[in-house]
């Protein structure tokens, strides 16, 4: 598979891609903003600032999108050129928010760190948090390794989530109310750990592994079909584009909070692939 392009650098740290009207929208997390890139140019702009760290974004069906901040385990929502709060998780959180799917319908599935990463503390299981339309929220699928990177399929019926820690995707039947069952094993990915994840229209699912510097095709079942190497770590992904084809990537040198202000070397990065992106996000 071709090299990927450098489409921006300079960034902190570039998380949570979305294709959106014609454009990339990411959280450039340790510069506290949302960024929309038009890649056809180079521009990017600054679409709201997020004192707290962005991470994860979305959409409602009227078009306003949410975006996670990330220390005060919050769902933001964008009313206009306002920040409001539009679930507040903290209760439900133990540890700081992180990703974060959002269907045609406007329910979000929230996930968070479990624990004090940066603080030296042990590893805890934890759960993606179920966040309705209107910010009313619950907590949804528990016993989870870091749950991270979030797709729902085209037909809306399977949440799949990369549990960082886990190093597995792990999916679930969405119920008519949200809730998450049928727990299952999608693909074990021994030697990996995934990130940020996005689905394309055959059902697989490319997956960013920060450690290894890599991206890999994963079919249900764990078949790795196709692996771009990035030579740094890959954070997130997504498929967007024209005709849905261009693998955007998030790859950066380091996470760390203090270091990656200060390296500045967060960039996105994009790739031609053979199968068109599809559900959400």
């Amino acid at each position: 598979m071709s090299d990927a392009e450098v489409v921006l650098d300079g960034l902190a740290f570039p998380e949570g891609p979305r294709w959106r009207d014609g454009a990339l929208v990411f959280s450039d997390m340790h510069a506290q903003r949302v960024v929309r890139l038009d890649p056809m140019t180079g521009d990017a702009s600054t679409v709201v600032d997020v004192p707290e760290l962005p991470s994860g974004l979305g959409w409602l069906p009227d078009g306003r999108m949410l975006v996670v901040s990330m220390r005060d385990r919050r769902v933001m929502r964008l009313d206009g050129a306002d920040l409001v709060v539009h679930a507040d998780l903290f209760d439900l959180a133990p540890w700081h928010c992180n990703d974060m799917v959002v269907t045609p319908g406007g329910r979000a599935y929230v996930g968070n760190f479990g624990f004090d990463m940066y603080g030296g503390a042990a590893p805890a299981r934890t759960h993606v948090i179920v966040v309705e339309p209107d910010g009313r929220a619950r907590p949804g699928a528990g016993d989870l390794g870091f749950p991270n990177g979030m797709v729902v399929t085209p037909d809306g019926t399977t949440l799949i989530v990369g549990e960082s820690f886990g190093g597995r995707l792990t999916a679930f039947t969405i119920s008519a109310d949200g809730s998450l069952g049928d727990r299952r094993l999608f693909a074990r990915l021994d030697g990996a750990v995934p990130d940020g994840i996005c689905l394309d229209a055959a059902g697989a699912v490319w997956v960013a592994c920060p450690l290894s510097g890599r991206c890999l095709r994963v079919e249900d079942g764990g078949t790795v079909t196709d692996e771009i190497g990035l030579g740094r770590g890959a954070f997130a992904c997504t498929l967007g584009g024209d005709d849905g084809r261009t693998l955007f990537v998030c790859t950066a040198e380091s996470h760390d909070p203090v270091e990656a202000p200060r390296l500045r070397s967060g960039r996105i990065e994009a790739v031609r692939v053979a199968v068109a992106g599809a559900g959400s996000p």
